[in-house]
């Protein structure tokens, strides 16, 4: 299989999203733009859409639950259409922290509203009229005044992609999406997240194969690749402290599951108690080696071998430096390893 690398661009700015632009002459495959409690995701890639010719231009993720899904639809297919065919839906449910403390919308069965915004968005797209009575969504609504419309402007193929870490979330994505946007993902337990995604896909008959697998990874050129790791798993102290209520932290089950649980609970209690340095100290240093590309040329053609041999299809790269310039050669670095990567002969065994 062929590995393919995608980029989170640096920021919002001009500058920020043009160094996509230098990104796609070094022929990467994708750019994927977050959405937080800070920018959108969508706006930015309507830029892209302006300057860029080539790349896939995806959202990483958009919240559902912000959004109707007939207001999506509306989106990606304007999208589709600047971008002449190249835009990626990517959808997730966030939190209950982020939906009812920033949006003000109640967090409740993510994984029906997942499935359910799916259907919505595939029967616009396509331009069927829009009929749909389910648990989280009945459209037209009953006892109004509205009425089924149709899209003039469906008939489009919009993928959609799902940000997903719970098992049930993930059998969901084997069945319903096009792709996954996987987080916290190491190549040593990817039977984890690959397992369900793959029985949802069964289920639904398909295969593995027809999910476009994406995950995260930081990238850092490093002499040192323990210190340098020691720092990226001091990082992920914020991911397992603060992201989420105390009550529902969908990062802190995944490193669970993956073997961390009672790490995890040691550093989400020491940030609770506000001590910071301590919760970042004891993150374990296997997340921040595992999670990212870290090291010298060796070492990450070592871990993007291990990446590519568990199924996975793209590497969403995160790169922090100083500038554009800096990024760039990084980038082209990686290019390189994974063009060697890519013409190796292995063992379908």
């Amino acid at each position: 299989m062929t590995l393919r690398i995608g980029i989170t661009p640096p920021g919002a700015d001009r500058a920020a999203l043009e160094f996509v632009r230098d990104a796609e002459r070094l022929g990467i495959d994708s750019v994927w733009v977050p959405e937080a409690w800070m920018y959108d995701a969508l706006t930015p890639l309507g830029y892209l859409a302006a300057i860029t010719d080539r790349i896939r231009l995806a959202t990483g993720v958009v919240q559902l639950g912000a959004r109707s899904p007939a207001m999506l639809a509306m989106s990606a297919l304007a999208l589709q259409k600047m971008s002449d065919g190249r835009f990626v839906l990517g959808i997730g449910t966030s939190g209950p922290q982020v939906m009812e403390g920033w949006h003000g919308v109640r967090f409740d069965r993510p994984v029906t509203r997942t499935r359910e915004t799916i259907e919505i968005i595939r029967r616009i797209t396509a331009g069927d009229r829009l009929t749909y009575d389910g648990d989280a969504y009945t459209l037209p609504l009953p006892d109004g005044e509205g009425r089924p419309l149709r899209s003039p402007v469906g008939g489009v193929d919009i993928p959609i992609y799902v940000a997903s870490m719970g098992p049930a979330n993930l059998r969901l994505t084997g069945a319903s999406a096009d792709g996954w946007i996987g987080t916290a993902f190491m190549p040593e337990t990817a039977d984890v997240f690959l397992d369900p995604i793959r029985e949802g896909a069964e289920a639904a008959g398909r295969t593995l194969d027809d999910i476009d697998l994406t995950v995260a990874a930081g990238l850092e050129f490093a002499d040192d690749a323990d210190a340098a790791a020691r720092r990226h798993a001091a990082g992920y102290a914020f991911t397992i402290g603060a992201m989420g209520s105390p009550a529902t932290n969908f990062y802190n089950r995944a490193f669970a599951r993956q073997g961390f649980a009672d790490a995890i609970e040691e550093v989400h209690a020491l940030w609770q108690s506000g001590d910071r340095d301590a919760a970042g100290a004891r993150v374990p240093i296997e997340i921040g080696l595992r999670t990212n590309l870290i090291g010298d040329d060796t070492t990450i053609t070592d871990r993007l071998r291990r990446y590519r041999d568990v199924g996975v299809d793209t590497l969403r790269v995160g790169i922090d430096a100083a500038s554009n310039s800096d990024r760039l050669d990084q980038l082209g670095r990686l290019v390189d390893l994974v063009d060697a990567v890519n013409t190796e002969t292995t063992d379908p065994g």
